[in-house]
Parts: structure tokens; sequence; C-alpha cells
């Protein structure tokens, strides 16, 4: 009978909790996340899936009073998490990852295995990149249809240019996340990712992207001081958005009130207002 208990008792102790950190330092994880991670018999974060520039692991383990384990992607993908897996099996694992947990389809696999394996899993929600570009912008977040990275030159692809062709053909704002390669510090930029863009409308033809399109770049969203700029992309191929993580909005049909809080927040042209729905 008291083995029985015993093992009813380790059962119940595995868990995996997926804890979102927020978009820019240590100080943007909730404290809910906070606490969930102090109680974790073990903690492990990842660094890939996006950039938080001001984030310290030596500040972080001070406020939660442990050892945090960064976990590469080779150990969450090619290795299916084992190393997270394990320890969740033995007790209470915490995953720290920037931004929202689930964003990324990676963790969603991680997830799916422990539930598999008999490990109960919880996720506390952090503020995402999805919701913060939309609120800096002042665009209404109902009116974004499809999001969509653009991949760096070498990974090239239309995939970008057909989600924003469709979009658009919905009156929809399309939300570019621009790719990413944390290991190698390297960062697609804004006007970079332009390019991309117009270099495959030059071959398509279908009208999606000029230098007359309005677009919005977004550069450290979630720290105090993001920069936000709203122009044609003509002008915006040469603006300088600083340091990354940068994303790129293309508006769609606009409310009167988008229009003015592109003016008055992203320092758009008055020319927007010519946009109205």
């Amino acid at each position: 009978m008291a083995l029985k208990c015993s093992l009813r008792l380790v059962a119940a102790l595995r868990e995996l909790v997926f804890v979102g950190l927020g978009l820019h330092d240590e100080k943007g994880i909730s404290l809910k996340g906070l606490e969930e991670a102090k109680t974790a018999d073990a903690i492990f974060m990842e660094n890939y899936t996006s950039l938080m520039p001001a984030f310290s692991l030596e500040k972080f383990e001070g406020l939660v009073g442990k050892r945090v384990v960064v976990v590469s992607r080779r150990q969450l993908e090619d290795e299916s998490g084992r190393i997270v897996l394990e320890a969740a099996s033995r007790g209470k694992a915490v995953l720290l990852v920037p931004g929202d947990p689930l964003i990324a389809t990676t963790h969603v696999a991680l997830r799916l295995e422990a539930e598999k394996r008999g490990i109960k899993t919880r996720v506390v929600h952090g503020a995402s990149i999805v919701s913060a570009v939309a609120g800096l912008c002042g665009l209404h977040n109902y009116k974004f249809g499809k999001s969509v990275t653009i991949p760096f030159q070498e990974n090239f692809s239309e995939t970008p240019y057909m989600v924003l062709a469709q979009n658009k053909s919905l009156g929809l704002h399309t939300l570019c996340l621009l790719d990413i390669d944390v290991e190698k510090n390297r960062f697609l930029t804004v006007r970079e990712a332009l390019e991309i863009l117009l270099k495959i409308e030059a071959e398509k033809r279908l009208g999606v992207v000029s230098g007359e399109t309005l677009a919005v770049g977004v550069a450290r969203a979630g720290s105090s001081n993001p920069t936000i700029k709203a122009d044609f992309v003509k002008e915006l191929l040469n603006y300088d958005f600083g340091g990354p993580p940068y994303s790129l909005v293309f508006p769609g049909k606009l409310h009167f009130m988008e229009a003015e809080a592109l003016i008055t927040f992203a320092k758009a042209p008055t020319a927007v207002r010519r946009l109205l729905e």
C-alpha cells in the first residue's frame, strides 16, 4: 500500500510548465511565471526563437534563486526535448520561452510529447510580439490576417509575398516576423525584408508591394525605447530602426482611428488618411 501511494505521489509531481518571458528583459515575466520558476525542481530556457535584447541570465537566476539551464535548438528539436522531458519525469520542470510559450510550433510538439508520456503540462502566458506590434502601431488586432515570417535570402521563399497578397485582397493587415539567428547574432533588417519582397514583386507583378505601399517597421517591441515608423516603402528602405529584433506590418484598409494612430504613434505621413476603408 505504501509503495502504491509513493508511486501515485511521484506521478502527481511529474509536470512541465511552459512560462513566457515577455519581450525584452528579465522583468517581462509575470508574477505567476516567476512563482512557477521559484518552485521548480529544474529550470530550462531557450533563447533561439526570439531575441530578448536586455535579458540577463545572471539577474534572472538571482530573482529565482536557482540555476537555469539554457537549451539549444538541437536539444529541443533534433533531440525532441529529451533533457527537459527527463527532468519533468522526475518532478516539476519549467521551460522559459521568449514571448508567449506556444507561438513557436516547436514547443507545441514538446507539450504533446510530454502529455503522451503522462507528464502534466501547463502554460503561463507572456507578452507576445503578435499583440505587442498591433498595440504599438494602433492597428485593430481583429483586422490582422495570416502572419508570416520573411526568411533570410539563402532560405528564399515566395510564401511571404503570397500571404501578403491574400491578406491585401481581403483588406486585412499583415504581420511579418523577420528571420533571426540568435546563435550567430544575425537578424534580418526591415530594409532587407522590403528588398526581398520588391524582388519577388518584380518577378510576379501582382501589384502587391511597391515603393508607394504603406508599411510599418517596428524594432525592439517591449522595450522602453521601441522604434515604430510608418511610411511608404521607398522611404522605409533608408530609415534607421536601430538595434533588433525587427517586425514589419503591411496595413490593409484602415479605419479612421487606425490612420490617426499611425500618424500619432508611428509618425506616418498624413497621406495615409486616403487609405481609409
